[in-house]
């Protein structure tokens, strides 16, 4: 019965039918049931005899004959052969299990020599079926080779059965004798047996044919014959292997036709996606470690992971390249000089370095992520005000009834008309619309540490009312293989930042234009009146906005992209520069307090009021103030020309004014006082909270 395996949904050829249908051609007719005893039947028994069997029982012959008939038998069982008074037996249902029978009545003192010698004969079988076994395609390349290996090992084996059986026919051949040669093959053959019972029964292949080898060899490590017989087996078993590791970590091509290689291929995943999925699952899985990793490779795997995807990178890129091969760095040998281990090194090191190299010098890696800091952190920010002036109307709309190409095509003329035409990138930015506001975006996003506390949050409430301003992004474009460093989710984390610093730009704006209006009358005499109170606290709010974006762009981004620039000059592979990129966008989202939900939460509650405020202001300021009629400034042109004050004047009565200013005044400065002690609460946890922590406290005290 051919056992079964698993080892790889792989396409092989099959074996041919007539190999197993025809059993003069796979050696195993010496042993096929030609007779049947019915008493071994009834016991549960397949007996295989060679003949009818013998004529009388050897118990007739005396002792010197029996000698040597039993010798001649021995000689025909220690090749699988069964001989006229040594039968072999095997279990119903269990082939692979085999024994041997003697006559009864054979001599005692025989008895007990041939049964010294059959732990040998059934060995050699359990071998002989393995390697016939373990020969198929199915069974894959570490099998082939490991049957190879012990193919070679029985022919020495039967090499010195011949010689035996040349020494009995001469007649210098006694039963003590064959004892004697025999045993130092039995330690070796059995050690041999044990291995592949094991393998038989548990169908290993590959790397888990490879690990028990090595692991029995380790655990015979006090015989020395039988520890090196084990490690050469290991070794030309491996050899296989090994030539589809080079392949991997010298071309970055997976040659694996049977499945048995540590590295998984998953073709389904494109560098296509890197600029959709938010997971950046390609990078991820698209190569990955499978479970059996052979022990002498399990510590550096995943360096061998990586040389490969680097070669892979490059390949893609069209960059073909081959880390150079010499005599030296072959890795078709390994022990315990871990050669291979110096020459997987030096590949990695290779190719870490080229795919760097072109990612930084060709693909201007450093270049893109300084055009996406001019941009989307708002580094040169000229482009953005003629912007906002430009596409304020749209953006005052709902979500639903913006045009996002008339966006772009604003932002487009935005770019061209101002410093950043000279920019070659510029191209590649885009301009997007979410939907929903950045408080709720940070809840979606399942992977920061932050959304549980934002998706948790019953306090959370939506804009009753969202527009353009609050959900408008930018989007930059990013081709192969720069996604793999600036990826879909780290231009996610960007577009946090930059909806965070659009809007406070956007706060700015609106209370510099209620500045503005307030500096329009300050010919009034205000002292004391609702309209000099008004002034104080846009004062105040325009320090606190600008507070907020001083902390947010010199104290957190522009410290933190100096340190991440710095690091990437330094980096040795593209992993590095992925971690230190990711690393960067983290700290920035943290430091900006969008991971922060309660220290969030009160500057939105701020920025609104400033936004409630501004918008409030030209009311406040025109019910504050008495216009005089057209007809009355033309009776008195020539005398009032000269005279501000006189055309316009405070009015004495309106306390609802004066109630406006006061509840705005009295809401933010209660929000701006608790946002104090939170910030120095958190700033323990949080060092860097200090610094906006100073502003915001010096807000405090100017009021």
């Amino acid at each position: 019965m051919e056992p079964t395996t698993t080892t790889t949904t792989s396409s092989f050829p099959s074996t041919p039918r007539w190999n197993i249908d025809r059993p003069f051609l796979t050696g195993r007719f010496h042993q096929e049931a030609k007779v049947t005893s019915r008493f071994a039947e009834a016991k549960g028994f397949l007996v295989d005899s060679f003949s009818a069997g013998p004529d009388k029982a050897i118990g007739c012959f005396d002792a010197a004959v029996q000698e040597l008939i039993v010798i001649d038998d021995l000689l025909s069982a220690m090749v699988g052969i069964e001989g006229r008074y040594i039968l072999i037996k095997r279990v119903r249902g269990k082939e692979d299990n085999v024994t041997f029978q003697v006559d009864p009545s054979m001599d005692l003192a025989l008895q007990e020599l041939a049964k010294k010698i059959f732990p040998l004969c059934e060995s050699f079988i359990m071998i002989n079926q393995f390697v016939e076994s373990r020969s198929q395609f199915k069974n894959g390349l570490v099998n082939h080779a490991f049957a190879a290996a012990l193919r070679a090992l029985l022919l020495d084996y039967q090499a010195m059965v011949a010689q035996l059986e040349h020494q009995f026919q001469l007649g210098r051949l006694s039963m003590q004798g064959l004892w004697f040669y025999c045993q130092p093959m039995m330690g070796s053959m059995q050690a041999l047996s044990t291995v592949i019972q094991r393998a038989s029964t548990n169908n290993f292949a590959g790397s888990a044919v490879l690990n028990l080898l090595q692991s029995q060899a380790k655990a015979m490590a006090g015989d020395n014959a039988v520890r090196s017989l084990l490690e050469k087996m290991t070794q030309c078993a491996s050899n296989a292997y090994l030539g589809i590791l080079e392949r991997w970590v010298y071309e970055g091509v997976i040659d694996d036709p049977y499945g048995e290689f540590f590295i998984a291929e998953n073709k389904s995943l494109q560098k296509e996606s890197l600029t959709l999925d938010y997971d950046a699952k390609f990078w991820r899985q698209r190569y990955s470690l499978k479970d059996g990793i052979p022990s002498f490779l399990a510590n550096i795997a995943g360096k061998i992971l990586t040389t490969g995807k680097y070669l892979n990178v490059m390949r893609e890129c069209g960059h073909h390249v081959q880390v150079p091969v010499s005599e030296n760095s072959k890795l078709m040998i390994f022990g315990s000089n871990h050669h291979y281990l110096e020459c997987i090194k030096a590949a990695y090191d290779f190719a870490s370095s080229e795919l760097l190299n072109l990612i930084k010098e060709k693909y201007d890696l450093i270049g893109k992520l300084r055009s996406i800091k001019h941009y989307l952190l708002l580094d040169q920010g000229d482009f953005l005000v003629h912007f906002m002036d430009i596409s304020r109307d749209e953006l005052t709309k709902k979500i639903d009834e913006i045009s996002v190409e008339k966006l772009q095509s604003l932002l487009d003329l935005a770019l061209r008309t101002t410093a950043a035409a000279a920019d070659p990138c510029n191209e590649d930015l885009t301009c997007c619309v979410e939907r929903s506001s950045l408080l709720k975006r940070l809840g979606a996003l399942k992977d920061l540490e932050v959304s549980r506390t934002f998706s948790d949050g019953n306090d959370l409430e939506e804009p009753v009312s969202v527009t353009g301003l609050e959900t408008f992004s930018l989007s930059y474009k990013v081709q192969w293989p720069l996604s793999i460093v600036i990826s879909r989710k780290a231009l996610t984390k960007y577009q946090l930042i930059f909806r965070f610093l659009f809007h406070c730009k956007h706060v700015d704006r609106q209370l510099c234009g209620a500045w503005q209006v307030h500096q329009g009358v300050r010919a009034l005499k205000m002292r004391g009146t609702a309209i000099s109170r008004s002034s104080l606290l846009c004062r105040s709010m325009l320090k606190f906005i600008n507070s907020l974006l001083h902390y947010l762009t010199f104290e957190v981004l522009e410290p933190n992209w100096h340190i991440m620039h710095s690091r990437l000059q330094t980096a040795k592979s593209i992993d590095e520069v992925v971690q230190h990129h990711d690393f960067f966008l983290d700290k920035c989202l943290r430091e900006c307090l969008l991971l922060l939900p309660e220290v969030l939460k009160k500057v939105e509650k701020l920025k609104s009021l400033c936004l409630q405020y501004a918008a409030a202001t030209q009311w406040l300021i025109s019910s504050s103030i008495d216009i005089p009629k057209l007809d009355e400034l033309s009776d008195g042109s020539v005398g009032n020309s000269r005279s501000p004050s006189r055309a316009l004047k405070l009015t004495t009565g309106n306390p609802s004014v004066a109630e406006s200013i006061l509840k705005f005044e009295k809401e933010f400065n209660a929000e701006l006082l608790s946002l104090g002690p939170i910030l120095s609460s958190s700033s323990q946890a949080e060092p860097y909270l200090t610094h906006l922590a100073q502003w915001i406290l010096g807000v405090g005290k100017d009021q």
